[in-house]
């Protein structure tokens, strides 16, 4: 197997983001936007290819590095350019140009009106090479550039709109929490080298930073550092809840929702917010030194499920449900490496990336048909007009679900979210004082599970189903609704109107050939890559062990048997609730809205409360500093140095008449003195 072709991987998306940036607008000009689209896609697709021939090569518990070259080699440190083969890599390759292909398909038809059509797939290009580099890097300082990489790319396209100013908001506060988390990622780095230089100086080349000797090196080490593993753990902890959005550092991506919809959906299923959960798997030697470290990511990851899952009910923007549906969901994926399966976690990752491309790109349809109207509250009965849309989006809905037959089949979510709740609950690992939090964690996502089938219902009701069409008959001020424009390319004039004559329709083929693909990798994905353990197979030897034994009844009742009263339970409340279309006391008027919905709807205060932290807070600090430090301390001495200075020019300039006679007899003054100190100083030698 040649793994050199691997560079081949990265190569197509900096190639397809170079002929964006610098020959888009003529190649768009000259040939059309179809052709543009068409090589936008294509680089992704090739990254594909050569990544699937590649795993298919790939024996499990299988390692290969292929080095270009050394980038930095000064100082004892050594740090290669290089690209690491294993299991976990690949599958984030997959992962990443499989279902990145789809969305940039997707995009093709949704940008099609946009007049930034060329720059927009420019930055999906990018976002997806620095992707690769953050998974496929051999080292920690390659996976910080990919890292950094993705949150710029980030930050340019949740602000691709940028005349809107709500946009430019959500992407600077997505650019401005991540680098919370990037400066948790930093210190660790940095103590990691100090250790490593510090007990292990004979490491293999001086390669520090590489995971083929940094990772031994720092298993055997910390042996006996508890202390120092906590540390390190807990600041890559911190690094990892800023790109996947645990608490407190979520409040970024449900902002994020004010970039275009493919966008949100390459985001939030197949790129960035993986970054934080991979990492911990790449680092998972670190966590299973410390079950302290180990406790509080769990702990973080069951809180952060559950938060975001009752935000959830109190959103009536379509892509809002979807984006707290994501945080809740990599709160399980948390949950899962702090319980030491990490296996589970990138398993739920992977199905993940299926169902929620396909829910995100399914709203996107929705929102395309009922011209660029967000708001649920104006859907119903859309299944008549989307069917293909309607269809698909159930699908998606029953595999975030979990839905399933124990023992026969599952949608995709079943499998993976089983092995999450099975390894939380048989943890012993994550504990501190000898409270089993590992454990709490796992029953806690159980009941986020059902809270998941319920909100996920309310959306599919509000949206699809019921016979009222609510876009005919809201007021005016609902039914127009502020949103980017694809045709006028300017947020800030654009305006679409809902009346009784909309009728809503579904999409061409660009758009809706994904949604069936994800739909179908929805169906069998989980089950093909549960059949026989495949998946704990494939990533199990290569270093991400389960710790203990994943609990197949907990309390002597199957977990399967818990799993799918909370799938179905849920949709069948959801159905009570919201089968017969939107309750009164959540319409327009918010005020008949309960406390607690209202609640939900304000994210219980946090977000609001931090904002007025950071921004006033930080404000009201800046204004201290400035009045007391630089105002009352620097200028103070900086005058008072000036008012001594002046005060000896004053004196000292009553010396300075004019009078030469004077100057004269002061410099004869001067002199005799001097010569009478000499004399003086003779005499005294002489005795």
């Amino acid at each position: 197997m040649n793994y050199e072709s691997i560079w081949l991987v990265l190569l197509f998306p900096i190639l397809g983001f170079l002929l964006q940036a610098m020959l888009g607008s003529r190649i768009e000009k000259a040939l059309g936007r179809r052709v543009l689209g068409g090589l936008a896609v294509l680089p992704i697709v090739l990254s594909f290819a050569v990544g699937l021939v590649i795993t298919l090569g790939t024996k499990a518990g299988s390692s290969h590095v292929s080095t270009l070259g050394y980038w930095i080699n000064a100082g004892g440190l050594s740090v290669p350019f290089e690209f690491v083969v294993d299991p976990l890599s690949m599958t984030m390759v997959l992962i990443i140009t499989g279902v990145g292909a789809l969305i940039h398909l997707y995009a093709t038809g949704y940008m099609n009106e946009d007049k930034e059509y060329a720059r927009f797939f420019t930055y999906m290009n990018l976002f997806i090479a620095s992707m690769l580099i953050l998974v496929l890097g051999g080292n920690l300082l390659l996976l910080y550039v990919g890292w950094e990489g993705v949150g710029l790319c980030s930050y340019l396209l949740i602000g691709f709109w940028y005349k809107d100013m709500a946009n430019a908001k959500a992407a600077n506060k997505a650019f401005i929490v991540n680098r919370i988390g990037d400066w948790g990622l930093s210190l660790a780095l940095m103590l990691i080298v100090a250790f490593l230089l510090s007990s292990h100086a004979d490491i293999a080349g001086g390669r520090y930073l590489s995971y083929d000797t940094m990772l031994p090196a720092l298993q055997h080490g910390l042996a006996g550092h508890a202390g120092l593993a906590t540390a390190i753990a807990l600041l890559l902890f911190v690094g990892a809840a800023g790109k996947s959005a645990q608490f407190p550092l979520y409040i970024w991506l449900p902002d994020a929702m004010a970039g275009p919809t493919p966008v949100s959906a390459l985001i939030h299923a197949a790129t960035m917010v993986t970054s934080g959960v991979v990492l911990l798997n790449r680092m998972h030697v670190v966590f299973e030194m410390s079950p302290v470290a180990s406790a509080i990511v769990c702990v973080i990851g069951a809180f952060t499920a559950l938060f975001a899952a009752l935000i959830a009910f109190g959103q009536s923007d379509i892509k809002k449900v979807l984006a707290y549906s994501t945080v809740s969901q990599l709160g399980f994926m948390f949950i899962a490496c702090g319980a030491g399966a990490y296996w589970a976690g990138m398993f739920h990752v992977t199905t993940h990336a299926f169902f929620k491309a396909l829910l995100f790109l399914g709203a996107g349809a929705v929102i395309h048909a009922m011209a660029h109207n967000q708001d649920m509250r104006n859907y119903g009965n859309l299944r008549k007009y989307l069917p293909i849309t309607f269809w698909t989006m159930v699908i998606g809905t029953l595999a975030i679900c979990a839905v399933g037959i124990p023992g026969v089949f599952g949608f995709a979510g079943m499998y993976s979210k089983e092995a999450i709740l099975g390894g939380a609950l048989a943890n012993t690992h994550a504990q501190i004082n000898g409270v089993q939090l590992g454990q709490i964690a796992g029953w806690v996502g159980l009941g986020v599970a059902a809270l998941t089938s319920i909100y996920m219902t309310r959306l599919t009701c509000l949206t699809f189903l019921g016979t009222e069409e609510r876009w005919r008959s809201i007021p005016a001020q609902h039914a127009e609704h502020h949103a980017p424009d694809h045709e006028e390319g300017d947020a800030t004039e654009a305006r679409h109107v809902l009346d009784e004559n909309h009728t809503p329709h579904e999409v061409p083929i660009s758009m809706w050939l994904p949604l069936v693909i994800l739909a179908v990798l929805s169906i069998g994905g989980g089950y093909f890559l549960a059949n026989g353990n495949a998946f704990e197979s494939w990533l199990y030897p290569a270093g991400l062990p389960v710790l203990g034994k994943v609990s197949t009844e907990p309390s002597g009742i199957p977990l399967a048997m818990y799993s799918m009263i909370a799938a179905i339970g849920g949709i069948v409340l959801g159905l009570a609730f919201y089968l017969k279309g939107l309750p009164k006391n959540q319409g327009f008027d918010e005020s008949k809205w309960s406390v607690l919905r209202r609640a939900e709807r304000d994210q219980f205060g946090y977000d609001h409360a931090l904002t007025v932290a950071a921004i006033e807070g930080g404000g009201d600090i800046s204004r201290g500093l400035w009045k007391w430090v630089d105002v009352g301390l620097i200028d103070g001495i900086v005058q008072g140095l000036g008012t001594v200075s002046g005060a000896a020019g004053q004196l000292l300039k009553r010396w300075q008449t004019g009078y030469i006679r004077l100057y004269a007899l002061m410099m004869l003054l001067g002199l005799i003195g001097l010569i009478g100190f000499f004399a003086l100083e003779i005499q005294k030698g002489v005795r």
